[in-house]
């Protein structure tokens, strides 16, 4: 699976894409790859686009695990953005754990223009 970020330091916006098959371990490096990255902070948002996966080779658990060990600050505003039902499924319920655990800032989009107008109000007007 190929996952990539690019951090934007002027908006405090770490933005994710990925493409083909994802597993648990590309979840984990991508996390240890932008915990360790110095541009990083907790409290950036993050825009996903999750738009061109194939296939996801994850469990509930797994979703559970990185629910619990989330990198991103409770106030960080975060818009996951999805292809398919099962996508959907998955972000929702990480969206929903998340939530119990005191975030109130992840939503899950269908399209990509919608959660950059979300994560970056008035973005999409410009």
């Amino acid at each position: 699976m190929s996952m990539f970020y690019h951090i934007d330091k002027a908006r405090k916006l770490v933005m994710t894409s990925a493409s083909g098959v994802v597993s648990r371990d590309d979840v984990n490096d991508h996390f240890q790859k932008l915990q360790n990255d110095p541009d990083f902070q907790p409290q950036f948002s993050e825009l996903g686009d999750f738009t061109h996966l194939t296939r996801i080779d994850l469990t509930a658990e797994d979703i559970r695990d990185f629910a619990r060990t989330d990198i991103f600050s409770s106030r960080s505003r975060r818009a996951v953005v999805v292809g398919d039902d099962t996508a959907a499924v998955l972000a929702e319920m990480f969206a929903l754990l998340r939530q119990v655990a005191g975030e109130r800032g992840i939503r899950v989009f269908r399209k990509l223009e919608d959660g950059i107008a979300w994560i970056i109000p008035g973005v999409m007007a410009e």
